[in-house]
């Protein structure tokens, strides 16, 4: 099986092309900047591509040469959900791009979708529940499906659209919650601001996430949205201290430092029957 990778040298993608190249798959990856590409384990295993998919002149046809899917993790722009950069450049782009995909033969897509796509929803979240994205990019990333799911009738090729919940390990942002942590930790800060920390979210190591992706992939069969989580409720509290317990470190924790933030509720996770079943885990 050969892959196209989009955003190969970002958070998910290059943890994706390695689960991949685990699988045996062939790969080729493409990000912007080569440098940083260089810089990948995986690098001398792969065919790199060095192009901006949202670029007006690039070569669809030549970039999805020989592929049996495209998995198009590619978005720029994050961790500021609230941009409207999201839908006023990435959707059109995207929906451009993939369009194009498909229609030079690419017959199998998968999307990395967003939780963000539930908006303010609270509790237990199915791929069934309406989606409410109350940000832009959850947003965009909601309307891109609906123009995919459009363009199926006119071009049919199979979407596998995966949200993703809250991912962490290496690679990160490094102003997320654990790498600053960790960073707090690494400098011997006496203390770290936090939230109070009370609020449920469901997170994901990483490289669970790439082999999940993976496992989509070689499902060539399903066509649909999935979550892609762990269908756990923890608080952000407790995951902090779990870190802390993994380094064997103690550090106070200023609880309540920070708001919790408005653009999501203070409880909600994923439903990952779906999920369990694709990967012919016991429900």
């Amino acid at each position: 099986m050969k892959v196209l990778v989009t955003g190969a040298t970002g958070f998910v993608g290059r943890h994706l092309v390695a689960a991949l190249l685990a699988r045996g798959c062939a790969v080729r990856a493409v990000a912007r900047n080569a440098e940083t590409a260089q810089g990948m384990p995986w690098i001398n295993d792969v065919e790199f591509v060095a192009a901006d998919i949202h670029a007006a002149d690039l070569d669809v046809v030549a970039l999805t040469e020989d592929v049996d899917a495209l998995a198009h993790l590619a978005w720029p722009g994050l961790p500021n959900y609230r941009a409207l950069f999201h839908f006023e450049h990435n959707l059109m782009a995207d929906y451009r791009f993939i369009k194009s995909a498909v229609e030079a033969g690419v017959r199998q897509v998968l999307v990395t979708g967003t939780c963000f796509e539930y908006g303010m929803q609270s509790g237990p979240l199915s791929e069934s529940a309406e989606p409410r994205p109350s940000n832009p990019y959850g947003l965009a990333k909601h309307t891109l499906h609906l123009f995919l799911q459009n363009l199926q009738q006119e071009h049919p090729f199979t979407l596998q659209w995966a949200r993703l919940f809250y991912l962490h390990g290496e690679g990160q942002n490094p102003n997320s919650l654990l790498a600053a942590l960790d960073r707090a930790i690494d400098a011997g800060e006496p203390s770290f601001n936090m939230s109070a920390g009370e609020q449920l979210r469901d997170f994901l190591p990483i490289k669970t996430a790439a082999d999940n992706l993976a496992a989509i992939l070689h499902q060539p069969e399903f066509n649909g949205v999935i979550n892609c989580a762990s269908g756990q409720p923890v608080s952000v509290r407790a995951l902090v201290e779990q870190r802390l317990r993994e380094r064997g470190k103690s550090i106070e924790l200023n609880l309540g430092h920070y708001p919790y933030p408005t653009h999501e509720p203070l409880a909600f996770w994923a439903v990952t029957e779906r999920l369990q079943q694709l990967l012919g885990e016991p429900q």
